[in-house]
């Protein structure tokens, strides 16, 4: 099975969803650091699309000025834009494997996917 994370290393959800991908045998696995390499907003898109969840829900509050720029009550296309320009507002870690994306928080959520 193909996996892909979208990883931040400096944060302890997305280290321990790191360590149960790498746990599960025949996984081949893809590490994107997205604060390095960001998605675009296209991709961002079809990941919550894929998700089922709006792109709300993918907005870090916590640590970003996300609230004081309005992104909570900005149309969807806007927030996209604002995470493909600042992955900070991404929040992490985000994961894609064959069964589907889950945004990982708690990590024990990637299970779904496996």
């Amino acid at each position: 099975m193909k996996a892909t994370i979208w990883h931040n290393p400096n944060c302890g959800t997305s280290r321990k969803t790191l360590a149960i991908l790498e746990e599960v045998p025949d996984v081949d696995l893809t590490v994107i650091e997205y604060l390095k390499t960001p998605p675009s907003a296209e991709k961002l898109a079809q990941l919550y699309r894929d998700a089922g969840i709006p792109p709300h829900q993918g907005l870090r509050i916590r640590g970003t000025d996300a609230e004081e720029r309005g992104l909570p009550q900005a149309a969807d296309a806007d927030v996209l834009a604002a995470m493909a320009a600042d992955s900070r507002l991404i929040e992490r870690p985000l994961v894609e494997t064959e069964k589907g994306v889950r945004l990982c928080r708690p990590q024990e959520r990637v299970h779904e996917i496996l």
